[in-house]
């Protein structure tokens, strides 16, 4: 969708440099092709910006960590020895 105003903006800057026109018209599609420009750019950092963000269904939920912080705590407790002293402190 963005590419859509991307073309508009070029259209426009093409009609007000070939038409013979007078110079208020010249500048209210100067203007309109600066702000489809900028709709354009930021459509582009949108669309760039989401693609490289993570879906809500991958993270975690405290429940979640907190059962991954028991079952680590579990699996440390069972691989030290009950003679060794405790060196996580």
């Amino acid at each position: 969708m963005h590419w859509l105003y991307l073309l508009i903006a070029l259209i426009l800057m093409t009609v007000m440099f070939v038409m013979p026109m007078p110079g208020w018209l010249a500048i209210v599609l100067l203007l309109a092709s600066l702000g489809f420009g900028l709709a354009w750019i930021l459509g582009w950092l949108s669309t760039r910006i989401s693609s490289g963000a993570r879906n809500d269904a991958q993270i975690l939920s405290p429940e979640d960590l907190r059962l991954m912080r028991e079952q680590a705590a579990a699996r440390k407790l069972a691989a030290q020895s009950p003679g060794e002293p405790d060196d996580s402190v």
